[in-house]
């Protein structure tokens, strides 16, 4: 339940930042008039997303057994990739992101109605199709039964609304830095356990081989249906028996993605810095010939 939490908080908290930095830039500009186009805008991709996720879920129950493997499969490792995606553009942006979305508006406050609703749907949207197929993928791998995957989306979720009105209002103030470089070293970890969710999906679809090579079978010194079990379960999607192919590539996933997710962001020269040393080592040179002659 706490993975699927995680994936609830991070991914919304994301939305609800933009949301606010969208409504208290036109609020501070005194342009009130474009919020409803804002809100409309908001409420579209809010519902493409639910409409999405509902697609994946119900859509899914009229295939064949190998299908719906080959399908979950498939689209959990797309739920991997673009998760992979996001924390690291999460993490490379999120300084500038107020800017970039201020510069977004003032240019679709000069278009008009339409340009706004576009600008918040495009906004926003993104977000809830990356969560609706991330969160689809999750709650599947690490479904046992029960709702508490998804009601640990769905309390993360509402955290990240409850966090983001604190923002708007001003009681709260955390190291967003800081705290999107944790969750997302922590979604990573998550994400490596939905991968190898999805290789397995794959291997009882017959798309890959070796589905009864397994890597170890633990299942009597940690069952599945235990406490500490579940507990692993839901936190890191992990299974007593996995193949060897499941930990092969669940290896070869979180090991360097962590790696290069963790490393200080600009520990080398700047591309700034690098074109500046050409520049003076230019004018040493042309300054040494002219001197020569």
């Amino acid at each position: 339940m706490f993975g699927n939490y995680l994936i609830g908080l991070r991914e919304g908290l994301e939305a609800s930042l933009v949301v606010c930095i969208l409504i208290a830039y036109l609020v501070k500009t005194g342009r009130r008039d474009a919020l409803k186009p804002i809100w409309i805008g908001i409420g579209v991709a809010v519902g493409v997303a639910l409409a999405f996720g509902a697609g994946l879920e119900f859509g899914s129950q009229e295939l064949t057994f190998e299908a719906q493997e080959l399908l979950g499969g498939s689209l959990s490792i797309v739920a991997v990739v673009l998760v992979t995606w996001m924390v690291f553009w999460m993490r490379r942006t999120a300084r500038h992101l107020k800017a970039e979305l201020h510069g977004r508006l003032d240019a679709a406050l000069q278009m008009g109605t339409g340009a706004l609703v576009a600008t918040a749907f495009l906004a926003v949207g993104r977000e809830g199709l990356e969560t609706a197929l991330f969160v689809w993928a999750s709650v599947r791998a690490s479904s046992d039964g029960t709702s508490a995957p998804l009601a640990g989306v769905l309390l993360g979720l509402l955290t990240a609304v409850l966090l983001g009105w604190l923002f708007y209002r001003g009681a709260l103030k955390i190291n967003l830095a800081k705290f999107f470089t944790w969750t997302g070293g922590m979604l990573v970890v998550v994400a490596a356990g939905v991968l190898a969710y999805g290789v397995h999906d794959l291997q009882e679809a017959r798309f890959l081989d070796g589905l009864a090579n397994k890597a170890f079978d633990i299942s009597a010194t940690i069952p599945p249906d235990s406490w500490y079990g579940t507990l692993l379960k839901g936190v890191f999607n992990f299974q007593p028996n996995p193949t060897v192919l499941q930990v092969t590539v669940w290896a070869l996933y979180l090991i360097p993605t962590l790696a290069l997710f963790l490393a200080p962001i600009g520990s080398g020269p700047s591309v700034r810095v690098k074109k500046q040393k050409a520049t003076d080592e230019k004018a040493d040179a042309e300054a040494s010939a002219e001197t020569t002659a």
